[in-house]
């Protein structure tokens, strides 16, 4: 099975510091990759009730479903490759090919004729190497609106959130309390009466 444990944190930006932290790590615009995030629940949300989240990533002509729930402080994804066919076939309603993430989610007894998709969020990305761990710059378009966020993925938890805490002090970042991207998009959503 296809599964990771993802340590990583985040913190939301003001353009501002999102443009100057491109400045000071020397990302140019045009390193920034685009991938496209297409998020799925029950009509009842019975996977947020879960505390998981299940997406399709579109991302360099491939398609991936993950399936992400919480463990304590970390996140376990299992992924599952999807065909463009499959991929289609779901976003047009049908239901989800059988694999590790519906097996997943026929134990969780959250019925797959349920899940439908509910929109999508298209992330422009830059990725760079920074104290063993990946330093992850993001600009996330999602029902009309534009958020800017720094992540960084590490393979230890303490070592991991010193390193972040310390990188936003050194830039005079304030730390934000920073949901995730369908958190985010899920509120937006509702804000504007479930209405894409």
């Amino acid at each position: 099975m296809a599964q990771e444990i993802e340590i990583e944190f985040k913190n939301i930006l003001t353009y501002e510091e999102y443009s100057r932290l491109l400045h000071a790590f020397s990302v140019q615009k045009t390193a920034l990759k685009e991938q496209t995030n297409y998020y799925f629940d029950t009509a009842d949300f019975q996977l947020k009730t879960h505390k998981s989240a299940l997406r399709i990533r579109l991302k360099h002509n491939t398609y991936t479903l993950t399936l992400k729930q919480q463990k304590e402080e970390h996140i376990l994804e299992t992924h599952q490759q999807l065909s463009e066919e499959m991929f289609s076939n779901v976003i047009n309603g049908h239901t989800l090919p059988a694999g590790e993430v519906t097996t997943i989610l026929e134990n969780l007894h959250i019925p797959l004729d349920k899940i439908h998709h509910l929109g999508e969020l298209t992330t422009h990305r830059a990725e760079i190497p920074y104290e063993n761990g990946l330093l992850v710059f993001d600009e996330n378009h999602y029902l009309g609106k534009i958020d800017y966020e720094l992540e960084y993925e590490s393979a230890d938890y303490i070592k991991g959130k010193e390193i972040f805490l310390s990188l936003l002090q050194e830039k005079n970042i304030p730390i934000r309390d920073t949901e995730s991207k369908i958190y985010r998009f899920f509120l937006e959503k509702h804000n504007r009466g479930g209405q894409s």
